[in-house]
């Protein structure tokens, strides 16, 4: 019975987090609860780490979708995570603009510095590499995403090195 409950505590949502979905909710009509799906994802994520499937499920049931429909949003959309990542997940930009300002450049010296390549994650959990698709700043290239809410542009390997520091 024991093992039931901490089952069931890992998939539910705080009652805060419950409230911010709500809110998303809110700004649909009443009958389309499942467009706040992603918000609700990034919500559940935030709590939780990562969206395992038993998390994915706990968001349909609670936007009345299919499980299916929400699965479908959380693995084609990469600031997902449907596997644990480590507690600082930075997400280098590799398309042709950052390409060509020197993405390469600072993704070997991530993966240098880190020790792992892109998808990894440090033996510690504190990191995790990932290569992204474009997010936009394009100008301000190379960038890197960090847990997909702080943005951090015209990298340089010295800048990356004080990226990691702030990080320990």
């Amino acid at each position: 019975m024991m093992a039931d409950q901490d089952v069931k505590d890992k998939v539910e949502l705080s009652a805060e987090a419950l409230a911010l979905i709500d809110a998303e909710v809110a700004k649909y009509p009443a009958d389309q609860k499942q467009s706040a799906v992603m918000a609700a994802l990034r919500i559940a994520q935030v709590e939780k780490g990562w969206l395992k499937p038993e998390l994915i499920d706990y968001v349909a049931d609670y936007l009345q979708m299919p499980p299916i429909a929400a699965y479908e949003v959380a693995t084609f959309y990469n600031m997902y995570d449907t596997q644990p990542v480590g507690r600082h997940k930075i997400t280098v930009c590799t398309n042709l603009p950052c390409a060509l300002r020197g993405a390469g450049e600072i993704a070997a010296h991530l993966k240098e510095k880190l020790g792992i390549g892109f998808g990894e994650t440090t033996e510690d959990g504190r990191y995790t590499l990932k290569e992204g698709e474009c997010m936009g700043a394009c100008g301000d290239a190379p960038m890197c995403l960090h847990n997909n809410h702080t943005m951090h542009t015209h990298l340089t390997p010295e800048k990356v090195d004080e990226l990691l520091d702030k990080l320990k």
